[in-house]
């Protein structure tokens, strides 16, 4: 119970700190957040390497003023060193342009602790709605429900993307 106890609270704030990187647009940050040799899935984009996921990011991030992210409590089932888990999450965007939109969905994860630290070795963003924060937008009907934890996406299931007016 204290290796699932001492995982869960380093998991906990690496959830912390991928949540602050975002809010502070940090490229670098945020990449920290990744094992070396991380994958990052979103929006139809298999992201390797934690290089290449921080300029990702900053790329991503760049239309953006501001992006809240508000994540559940994980679900986890904790290994040596490793873990696998599922966390949902509730994004507030401010665009550059004025505009805002909500993002709601779940992130897959595995993870793995390196050099001390808890990091993403994997996320798959599982997308299931995005529009208007009065939800008026339709669902992303395509995105699966992969079933009850532990289930998790296999490592090549697509991911997502909606762009709305």
């Amino acid at each position: 119970m204290t290796e699932f106890v001492a995982a869960d609270s380093g998991i906990r704030q690496l959830h912390a700190r991928f949540v602050d990187a975002t809010w502070r647009k940090d490229h670098e940050a945020f990449g920290q957040c990744f094992a070396r040799d991380g994958e990052w899935k979103i929006a139809g984009m298999h992201i390797r390497g934690r290089d290449e996921i921080a300029s990702t990011f900053a790329r991503l991030l760049g239309a953006c003023e501001k992006v809240q992210i508000i994540a559940g409590t994980p679900l986890l089932e904790v290994g040596e060193g490793t873990a696998i888990g599922r966390v949902n999450v509730t994004e507030l965007a401010k665009m550059g342009d004025g505009s805002s939109a909500m993002t709601l969905g779940v992130y897959y994860d595995r993870y793995v602790d390196e050099d001390g630290r808890w990091r993403f070795q994997w996320r798959h963003w599982g997308l299931h709605y995005r529009g208007p924060v009065d939800l008026s937008a339709d669902v992303v009907r395509e995105s699966p429900d992969f079933g009850a934890f532990p289930n998790m996406p296999g490592a090549d299931a697509p991911t997502f993307t909606k762009r709305f007016a």
